[in-house]
């Protein structure tokens, strides 16, 4: 167990937790939503170098960037966030590089996986 996950809490650990991960959000005129279709762009609140949040059961629990694994999307965890919504300082450096782990590659810098917004 690590830090994180006390020993105590190792009966709890075939639970299920929906894990979400939200891009950005915008509020916009119905009048301007009911003219959307193929090829509209809608433009979000969160810039593209910004982590992005990742909710438990609609809590955020850490922050991530979105990465890309034959063909499918993923999120490389960077931080874990406490309870107050600050990060929270890991307990020890990772001793492996990033390069190691299969999802760590930036979206789009792994040669060919990127998908073009229309």
């Amino acid at each position: 167990m690590t830090a994180y996950q006390p020993a105590a809490f190792a009966r709890f650990g075939d639970v299920a937790v929906r894990l979400s991960v939200e891009l950005g959000r915008t509020e916009m005129p119905l009048r301007d939503v009911l003219t959307l279709g193929e090829g509209s762009t809608v433009t979000l609140d969160r810039l593209t170098d910004e982590l992005l949040d990742v909710t438990a059961n609609g809590r955020v629990i850490a922050r991530g960037e979105v990465v890309a694994e034959k063909g499918r999307f993923g999120l490389r965890i960077v931080c874990l966030v406490g309870e107050d919504g600050q990060e929270i300082a890991p307990p020890h450096a990772d001793p492996a590089p990033a390069a190691a782990d299969p999802l760590a590659a930036p979206f789009g810098e792994d040669g060919g996986d990127d998908v073009a917004a229309a």
